[in-house]
């Protein structure tokens, strides 16, 4: 018996029903069937059935045909024209059809719903453990809003109790996918509830890579973020290309030293959601490169629109504290980063401004810019740019705390923390870094992440 049997009660040979075979249902039905599992295919066109009946793959890549061909020999791999069967005869429904785009650029759901209804309708048929599994790609709120719903009016059952729904989203490259599949680099789950998750998860048994068991909506979400980097990477390091091009300059020279950083660069450095960047390097470093772009008529909308991007992040912050409907306010940490004195372009010090502009009453602590500390430029930049913002400080952080009603962190130390984790009922935290114990924080009433 093996892993998945013994976390789901059966005992025989789990059979998946895939519904779909274009692309990422061929690969995953020949891939599964090639490791052990019964799979039945279906597809509303019957030339692709066909195909698969015969031992022939429908997409043609590297691989795949071999692959395909094995698990029809094999017994494991076989096709059914009657979906209510194929639900009937299986364990696990996986969903492998196209959403493609509406003319709006949303997704269309129309194939999705009418293979829901087909599984539901089954479903109602059906005694016994059944998981459905969505590998279509999906934007958030998709299955929990539109298709177990679906499921549930058509089956007369309750997801969750009586069947099981996950969303298991796909990694695979076009051209390279059996490898992806058998060599992937995580494997992300959404369950609707626990048994269902561990079943699903149980596929990929003695497979390599991260696992990551999540809420169905996050599941859905971490596919739009992975293409929505690769295009980012790919047009970026295209204007970049251009740029270098216009200096004379061979792009990949310049790309290798910046590849060879895989501590900031390529790396999980700066990617976590938070508060707006600033400091002495980045603004005034992307303004150079988009001047010497305009001289040289060189056209960079995405490096562009990075600070058109985070003066929207610092717009966002200031319309988040102006919604709660409370006038005093506590800045906790003035700096641009925690840890330092800097308040060059700090996007905390820009917030403060523009709060005081709209008549906030504002009173600020952060320790390491404290008036009694700061000597040499750090203090003039104070006395020449920000006097407004410099009889706002003070070093008392309990200060802060009892003035306000909304409190703002831009701060992690051990004081600023302690300190809003005294905040009283009356009081919203805004939280712009991510305080610790977030996922917490997140749950209680009078608290507010900035991305989270």
């Amino acid at each position: 018996m093996n892993a998945i049997e013994r976390s789901s009660g059966f005992d025989r040979q789990l059979t998946l029903s895939i519904f779909g075979l274009g692309y990422v249902g061929c690969v995953s039905a020949a891939c599964f069937a090639s490791r052990g599992y019964h799979v039945i295919g279906v597809d509303v066109n019957p030339l692709k059935t066909e195909v698969v009946r015969r031992g022939l793959s429908p997409v043609v890549e590297e691989e795949i045909g071999d692959v395909t061909a094995r698990a029809v020999e094999s017994g494991n791999l076989t096709v059914s024209d009657d979906p209510r069967r194929a639900v009937l005869d299986s364990d696990l429904t996986m969903v492998c059809v196209g959403t493609p785009s509406r003319p709006g650029g949303g997704i269309s759901t129309a194939f999705l719903e009418r293979a829901t209804e087909q599984i539901g309708a089954a479903l109602a048929q059906k005694s016994g453990w059944h998981v459905v599994v969505y590998r279509s790609t999906m934007v958030p709120g998709t299955c929990e809003e539109i298709l177990i719903p679906i499921l549930e009016r058509e089956s007369g059952k309750h997801a969750g109790s009586d069947f099981g729904v996950c969303v298991n989203p796909e990694f695979l490259r076009e051209g390279t996918s059996v490898r992806d599949f058998f060599e992937p680099s995580k494997i992300v789950v959404g369950e609707s509830d626990e048994r269902s998750g561990a079943i699903v998860m149980s596929l990929y048994d003695e497979l390599h890579g991260q696992r990551f068991r999540v809420p169905v909506a996050v599941a859905e979400m971490s596919k739009y973020v992975d293409n929505s980097f690769h295009a980012l990477k790919v047009a970026f390091g295209n204007e970049i290309g251009a740029v270098c091009a216009s200096f004379g300059l061979d792009s990949h020279a310049v790309m290798n030293v910046f590849l060879a950083d895989t501590k900031l660069n390529i790396s999980p450095a700066y990617l976590r959601p938070g508060f707006a960047f600033g400091g002495s390097c980045l603004p005034k470093d992307l303004r150079a490169l988009l001047h010497a772009a305009r001289q040289h008529d060189i056209d960079i909308p995405v490096i562009a629109n990075v600070l058109v991007s985070n003066e929207s992040q610092l717009r966002r912050a200031v319309d988040l504290v102006t919604s709660l409907d409370k006038r005093k306010v506590g800045i906790f940490g003035l700096a641009f980063k925690p840890g330092t004195d800097d308040l060059r372009e700090s996007p905390v010090v820009e917030l403060a401004e523009r709060l005081l502009g709209k008549g906030y009453d504002v009173l600020i602590y952060d320790s390491n810019v404290s008036l009694s500390r700061l000597i040499g430029g750090n203090r003039s930049y104070i006395d020449e740019r920000l006097p407004h913002i410099g009889h706002l400080l003070t070093d008392d952080v309990d200060r802060v705390l009892d003035h306000s009603e909304v409190l703002v962190a831009g701060s992690k130390d051990p004081e600023v923390v302690a300190a809003l984790d005294r905040a009283e009922e009356h009081q919203v935290v805004v939280d712009l870094i991510r305080l610790p114990h977030a996922e917490n924080r997140r749950r209680q009433a009078g608290y507010v992440g900035m991305g989270w």
